[in-house]
């Protein structure tokens, strides 16, 4: 065997092995990492963050997320050293730039596919993410009912929920893009599973909803979200809305108390 060789076969070898640490929480941001992960059958572990107590905002977390969120993750890089990850988006990326060479969830790198599934990504991160997690503020946590901030925000989700309606409902698969699931859909299912939570009913998008329940139906789907905690979306969703507004008053204390900590530093 020739030196060339078996400097590639070490590089091939060193590329498989993972040792990946996820940092998370049962959010929709957080379960994107563990559906993805579990959909790759790959081995990692997991360190529950308790964003109740600003767990994310203590030193050692902060060396591997300086903006103090979850999800993070670290990984044993291609030569051997650490590598961290930080923002989900990107954690998604990453996962199956790397252990996705048979395209179980991804297209090859500069196909017209990948480039789609990034559009999604992308506009999920920077608009059903965004626009939800306000809805989620103005409805669930903040200290007084803002009529136009939870109008404003449950209907900016409503809007961005009949673009992803729209996209489905000419869809022959059922998924986003092409004739797989991909990080496209997992980006966006925790979000939209959790509708009822930002005050939004999932029964306006028919399509939607199909789509919803049908990757419910994906063992990496089932298995992903419960962890690091039990996913209870689709248990709150059959709340009342006095029912919802009871179970968010805890929550509200320690947001609230979250934000004037932020506001200090």
């Amino acid at each position: 065997m020739t030196a060339r060789l078996q400097k590639l076969q070490t590089h091939l070898k060193m590329a498989s092995q993972s040792d990946i640490h996820l940092y998370t929480a049962g959010t929709p941001n957080g379960i994107k990492v563990t559906i993805l992960l579990e959909e790759l059958g790959l081995q990692y572990k997991t360190t529950n963050i308790d964003i109740s107590k600003n767990t994310q905002k203590e030193d050692w977390f902060l060396e591997i997320n300086p903006n103090g969120r979850i999800p993070a993750m670290t990984d044993k890089f291609t030569d051997g050293s650490t590598i961290r990850l930080f923002e989900s988006g990107s954690i998604l990326q990453y996962l199956v730039d790397r252990y996705d060479s048979e395209h179980k969830v991804s297209y090859p790198h500069g196909s017209k596919e990948y480039y789609e599934v990034n559009n999604w990504l992308h506009w999920q991160m920077g608009g059903l993410g965004p626009m939800q997690g306000q809805a989620n503020h103005f409805t669930r946590y903040a200290p007084e009912k803002i009529p136009y901030g939870v109008s404003r925000y449950q209907n900016e989700t409503r809007r961005l929920y009949r673009v992803l309606d729209t996209a489905l409902a000419k869809s022959e698969s059922g998924f986003l893009v092409g004739d797989r699931v991909t990080i496209a859909d997992i980006s966006s299912w925790g979000w939209v599973s959790s509708a009822k939570w930002a005050g939004v009913d999932i029964d306006e998008f028919p399509n939607l909803k199909t789509w919803l329940y049908k990757l419910l139906e994906r063992p990496g789907f089932e298995k992903g979200r419960h962890n690091p905690t039990k996913h209870t979306a689709f248990e709150m969703a059959k709340l009342s809305e006095e029912e919802l507004d009871a179970k968010a008053e805890g929550a509200r204390n320690w947001v609230q108390a979250g934000m004037k900590a932020d506001a200090k530093k």
